[in-house]
């Protein structure tokens, strides 16, 4: 039912449009990211069932890499589901409460991300500055405990959001946001009431965890080459150095995507808005994607364990 206040309406459901402008092209656009998708989930469910049967890898960075992976499967399904739905049978609706329910995943599960790598620099730091502490103080309950802080953070700083939204923006100029997702900005844009609080909060959160979160991993690397070129050999240097190639791979994954969005977002006003859109949905997609491909390849146990299993399948067959 909508209520109309002069040119405002109070929708109790909104219309995602998909990807804007290119409405016609759907049917083709449903099969990279259908294919997409599919690899996220196989390829994070592959590294969840490895690290669980593989007792050599029931270690901290492995631990963090579950919680990568099981954050990853958030994010993508948080979304890719809908756009599917969209792409394939035209079902763009979505109710107010389902719209900030996805709000809520998609930013809360990107800021618990954000503090996962947070929590792998520190591991990274303790076991190449401090190895003899290593066991000591990352242990299975530290990790638990750095885990559910970066959960606790996550929901602290992104649950005001859709209750904002939810209380204080109940008209809007249109039901339909030209979006894919229900995005924080792409809901604001779209209300008639004062919405300069949710954008000043929005762009704060976004400094808090972006900024301070890189600053704070860039300061822990800073420190580990520190160490590292005090070592006697090229040799030691390089293996020690191997040992945070993938954290360092996965965290260029996740904080490039996020930034040239961002930045596209705020200056590039002459971008067309399927680019926009199209980039929005990369960065929810392309760490799901990469980041099991990034620890399979580089790390041996998980790439041999890969190994023993297939040939066994090959076995069978």
């Amino acid at each position: 039912m909508l209520t109309f206040h002069n040119v405002c309406l109070a929708p109790s459901s909104f219309q995602l449009t998909g990807i804007p402008g290119l409405e016609s092209l759907h049917t083709w656009l449903s099969i990279p990211f259908s294919s997409m998708y599919l690899v996220a989930v196989v390829g994070n469910v592959t590294i969840l069932a490895v690290v669980r049967v593989e007792h050599s890898l029931h270690q901290p960075m492995y631990f963090f890499l579950c919680m990568l992976a099981i954050i990853d499967l958030v994010l993508s399904t948080s979304t890719m589901p809908k756009l599917l739905g969209i792409f394939w049978f035209g079902a763009g609706d979505i109710g107010l409460d389902a719209c900030l329910a996805q709000m809520f995943l998609i930013h809360c599960f990107a800021t618990v991300e954000s503090g996962i790598f947070l929590a792998m620099a520190f591991d990274r730091y303790v076991a190449i500055c401090n190895p003899l502490h290593h066991t000591t103080v990352l242990t299975h309950t530290m990790v638990g405990r750095l885990g559910m802080a970066a959960l606790c953070r996550g929901v602290l700083y992104i649950g005001p959001l859709p209750l904002m939204i939810r209380l204080w923006l109940p008209l809007y100029k249109t039901h339909v946001i030209s979006h894919s997702y229900c995005e924080h900005m792409a809901v604001v844009t779209l209300a008639c009431g004062d919405s300069r609080i949710n954008n000043i909060y929005g762009l704060s959160i976004g400094f808090l965890v972006l900024i301070l979160d890189s600053m704070a991993i860039t300061a822990s690397y800073v420190m580990i080459f520190r160490t590292v070129i005090g070592l006697a050999t090229p040799e030691a240097r390089l293996k020690t150095l191997g040992t945070c190639g993938s954290h360092i791979c996965a965290i260029l994954i996740f904080y490039v995507p996020i930034a040239v969005s961002s930045l596209i977002h705020r200056f590039g006003h002459q971008v067309p808005p399927p680019i926009h859109t199209l980039l929005a949905n990369f960065y929810l997609l392309i760490p799901p994607i990469l980041n099991p491909i990034v620890y399979a390849v580089r790390t041996k146990q998980i790439r041999e364990r890969l190994l023993q299993i297939l040939k066994r399948e090959t076995k069978i067959k």
